[in-house]
């Protein structure tokens, strides 16, 4: 089974190639499991699809909301079938991962190289998903400014991203003998960093560091969105550095955050007893 005009169709909507590959992957292991042309796929061919993967191999809320995204996208957006109707089911909202400003600071001390301690603070400091680290390039960045672009992020928008005042000098030093089409963080063929190696570099570095929470880039992210917060920047502002289309999804650090709520004195505190 070809699934050509669904991968050009995406790509023509400027998804993520992530996405690409996923929606792709999924489509084709339902049409392994059906065993039949897509015009012939009903709606119970994808019910029963989905209860397989839900009750037989045992696919977590997530994966299932992602099958659903994807065979959707196919049929009823692509084929036009309406027969992706189900309901997914609700994935549990857990509070993100935040790290204390101790703890960052442990953790950037904690970097074994120059590298390892610039891509920590650039992450910290910008908010940067993972992927957009990797592609980060030399020409995002305006040192002058203290500022940098996220080109074509999540849903293909651009966005402005802040450079801490301390990174600017280390940035300039590590800058200066690359290209504008270089990317920031590279390895010695010029190649940009993997994902794996970014998450290496963090997984390792916050062990040494003695941390014990499981920390990964996405918990820098986390750290630089409940750090703003707690320093009174104003959500909407915390919205647009993040990249969230939706406030609701930034919404989220409002609950993490728990400096304000300490400063809260108790009603007992407030009487004589």
């Amino acid at each position: 089974m070809d699934f050509q005009q669904l991968e050009t169709e995406l790509k023509l909507r400027n998804f993520s190639q992530r996405t690409v590959k996923s929606y792709i992957f999924y489509n084709k292991k339902f049409n392994e499991h059906s065993k039949k042309e897509p015009q012939e796929v009903t709606e119970d061919d994808i019910k029963s699809y989905i209860a397989h993967m839900m009750s037989d191999k045992k696919a977590s809320p997530s994966s299932i909301v992602l099958i659903k995204a994807a065979l959707k996208f196919y049929y009823d957006e692509l084929l036009k079938k309406n027969i992706v109707t189900l309901k997914a089911p609700k994935i549990d909202k857990k509070l993100p991962t935040v790290l204390t400003k101790e703890e960052i600071t442990k953790l950037i001390n904690s970097a074994p190289t120059k590298k390892s301690r610039l891509i920590l603070e650039m992450m910290y400091s910008t908010g940067l998903r993972l992927s957009e680290c990797t592609n980060l390039k030399v020409k995002d960045l305006e040192l002058k400014e203290k500022i940098g672009w996220v080109r074509h992020g999540k849903g293909g928008k651009d966005r402005l991203i802040i450079l801490a005042d301390h990174l600017i000098d280390d940035l300039g030093n590590k800058l200066s003998k690359k290209n504008p089409e270089d990317y920031v963080f590279s390895n010695k063929k010029g190649n940009a960093l993997t994902s794996r190696n970014i998450q290496k570099i963090v997984k390792n570095t916050s062990k040494k560091a003695g941390i014990s929470k499981n920390v990964s880039p996405h918990t820098l992210r986390h750290s630089f969105a409940t750090h703003l917060l707690e320093s009174g920047t104003d959500l909407r502002k915390i919205q647009e550095l993040l990249g969230h289309s939706n406030l609701q999804t930034t919404q989220i650090y409002t609950k993490v955050s728990t400096e304000e709520l300490k400063k809260v004195k108790s009603p007992l505190d407030q009487i004589d007893v």
